[in-house]
């Protein structure tokens, strides 16, 4: 029992932060241009190595 009183605290404290990092990833714009950011891999501006 008493593994289960500081677990259940921890689990909850994992699942708020994870919760936090999302909306923080939303706040930041992580999300705005999913597109553009698949194609951006495919069109590299680096000059080929000899």
């Amino acid at each position: 029992m008493s593994d289960f009183l500081f677990l259940l605290p921890l689990s909850l404290l994992m699942g708020l932060l994870a919760l936090g990092a999302f909306f923080w990833s939303l706040k930041s714009k992580q999300y705005d241009d999913l597109d553009g950011s698949a194609e951006r891999i495919l069109h590299s501006d680096d000059k080929p190595i000899l």
